[in-house]
């Protein structure tokens, strides 16, 4: 067997194996119960081991009652540690803590690393059939437009004449 050379990752390569190791998940914000965002933000989370968890944490996790809706409150208390760590949470701008203890399942956890102010309120525009059939049929008709542009031009430039001297 011979030795295969391997060419040296490229920026591409190496921007998709960063955002494969991230794994980064947007969270959007509906209501207030944390005082570092607002309706309409986008919470930025990551994955890491349930085993780290810690309390002070802000983490987006499924509350264990009614439509197991995602939250992203801060961990205020952990009752048991591990694989599957069992927490009580509270919202930052609630005063009490949340009425329900959360089992958290699986190996992962999803902590929260940044917010990105008022974003959500695009990406809910176009959530909504007024943007998105506008968009789904104005854009690609926009590239065809400018595609059959490009096709029926003769390819030449315009010339400019320069003024006769007088």
């Amino acid at each position: 067997m011979g030795v295969v050379p391997v060419a040296p990752p490229t920026l591409i390569g190496r921007a998709a194996g960063l955002a494969a190791r991230l794994l980064v998940t947007l969270v959007l914000v509906f209501a207030v119960a944390m005082l570092a965002f607002f309706p309409g933000d986008v919470v930025v989370v990551t994955p890491e081991p349930s085993t780290s968890l810690r309390v002070g944490q802000v983490i987006t996790y499924n509350i264990p009652n009614g439509n197991h809706e995602p939250v992203t409150h801060r961990v205020i208390a952990i009752l048991h540690g591990g694989r599957n760590p069992v927490i009580r949470t509270r919202g930052d701008a609630n005063a009490a803590p949340d009425p329900w203890t959360a089992r958290l399942a699986g190996p992962t956890v999803w902590r929260q690393r940044w917010t990105i102010p008022a974003a959500g309120w695009v990406i809910e525009w176009l959530r909504q059939p007024s943007a998105r059939y506008p968009l789904a049929i104005g854009l690609p008709l926009l590239l065809c437009l400018l595609w059959l542009r490009e096709i029926w031009s003769d390819g030449s430039e315009p010339t400019r004449h320069a003024p006769d001297p007088a």
